[in-house]
């Protein structure tokens, strides 16, 4: 018996001995790859090795002199024979360092993840901050180097991935550079044309049902109707989270009411959540604002760097005022975005270039690449989801029936996410 239990002893401190040796190894080997400036062993519930590692970019691709930035990549490894995913994130990495995340893909696939913050977020952004160099291409060019660096390590099938502005990024990073991945996988992309690109409102006006619709009308216009009880109450709100805003506190509320439609169908809000005409202003406030948040409009948000690239060419949307015109403080929401949103060095120099769309466009038009779309059905930025182009086989769209900005394969009606991951395991094969 004795003998039985020593046994037992030495195969555990073997097994975590090799473990450990594997680790080692791994470790060793991303310190081997060029351009890494550094390497952080991470916690995981789901991955033995998971490290945040930095890597050296150029600010500038095309003119090195320019100087460099580190970018945050997050890598889990699974194995040298797996696929490995590379995610396009669009804003910062914090969340991905959680022990429990866990892309998608990488858990329908057993994947390797590489998780990519994109440039100008958090901690990957340069210093100084001169937002000429916050382009989409260059964004796509970080992507190729942290690609070709990390194809050293992984020799198998390359998925690229993003949600929301990180789709965006997933679909621009093919048009640019159409070869560094075998397929990609965009969630909820939107391909906008224009600062205030003009089929959001009339989407809007046609989501859900028309009861609902109703509701969220008749809820829009009350608080207005309401505004001199509610602006104090906004005032003091806004006050106590520390925000500032370069208008009067009218007008940061009709934003907020203006806001709140897109909000409302963006993350598939209960309509049984919106409160009864009747109900006193405060529960009216505190469901506005838990809706559609004020700090979107103040000065120094956490997605401004996002404002500068939606006014400059990755689009983003306008608002519908007809409806409340009697009831407003602003006469017009036009031009909002740059008048309120930017950094104030930038109010009133930035200007739209279409140019990305174009290319974007163009190269799902003229090519075939094999990319799935996921989008949902209520989302308001499925208003300016890509195109069905006729004849193309790869270039797959799935729409989630009654589906919001949260929309995934995993929760797809089964025959269609049997259907997702059918295609996916056959290119994988392939």
């Amino acid at each position: 018996m004795k003998k039985l239990v020593n046994l037992c002893l030495w195969f555990v401190l073997f097994v975590l001995t090799i473990g450990q040796i594997q680790a080692q190894s791994f470790e060793k080997q991303l310190a081997t790859l060029d351009g890494v400036s550094g390497i952080e062993k991470l916690k995981s519930d789901f991955y033995a090795d998971k490290y945040l590692v930095r890597i050296n970019q150029l600010i500038d691709p095309k003119h090195p002199e320019v100087g460099t930035f580190t970018q945050r990549v997050i890598v889990a490894h699974v194995g040298y024979d797996r696929p490995t995913v590379i995610v396009t994130e669009g804003y910062g990495a914090a969340y991905a360092l959680n022990p429990r995340y866990q892309e998608e893909l990488c858990r329908l696939f057993n994947a390797n993840m590489v998780f990519v913050e994109y440039r100008y977020f958090l901690e990957s952004t340069p210093n100084p901050c001169n937002w000429d160099y916050l382009t989409a291409e260059n964004s796509a060019y970080d992507l190729h180097h942290v690609n070709q660096v990390f194809h050293k390590l992984y020799k198998g099938k390359w998925i690229s991935t993003g949600i929301s502005k990180g789709g965006q990024t997933t679909t621009l990073y093919r048009a640019f550079f159409p070869n560094d991945v075998d397929f990609s996988v965009p969630y909820v992309a939107p391909l906008n044309r224009g600062v205030e690109d003009g089929r959001h409102e009339p989407f809007i006006d046609n989501d859900g049902s028309k009861g609902v619709r109703k509701m969220i009308r008749n809820f829009q216009i009350e608080i207005l109707k309401r505004k001199t009880e509610v602006v104090p109450m906004l005032n003091a709100y806004c006050k106590e989270k520390g925000w500032e805003f370069r208008m009067p506190m009218p007008e940061v509320l009709d934003y907020c009411v203006l806001e709140y439609p897109f909000a409302f169908w963006q993350w598939g809000t209960n309509p049984n959540k919106i409160p009864s005409l009747s109900s006193d202003t405060k529960t009216l406030f505190d469901h506005l604002v838990s809706i559609s948040e004020p700090n979107n409009f103040a000065e120094g948000q956490a997605y401004i760097s996002f404002f500068v690239q939606a006014a400059r060419e990755l689009g983003y949307y306008g608002y519908d005022t007809k409806p409340f015109e009697k009831y407003l403080t602003i006469k017009s929401s036009k031009g909002y975005l740059n008048r309120i949103m930017l950094p104030k060095d930038l109010v009133g120099k930035v200007e739209f270039r279409p140019e990305l769309y174009n290319k974007v466009y163009n190269f799902l038009k003229d090519n075939d690449p094999k990319m799935i779309f996921i989008y949902g059905e209520y989302d308001p930025w499925s208003a300016t989801r890509v195109p069905t182009f006729k004849g193309k086989i790869n270039e797959q769209i799935y729409i989630k029936p009654g589906g919001s900005h949260a929309s995934r394969i995993s929760n797809m009606p089964e025959a269609t996410k049997k259907k997702i991951i059918d295609q996916i395991t056959q290119w994988l094969s392939e």
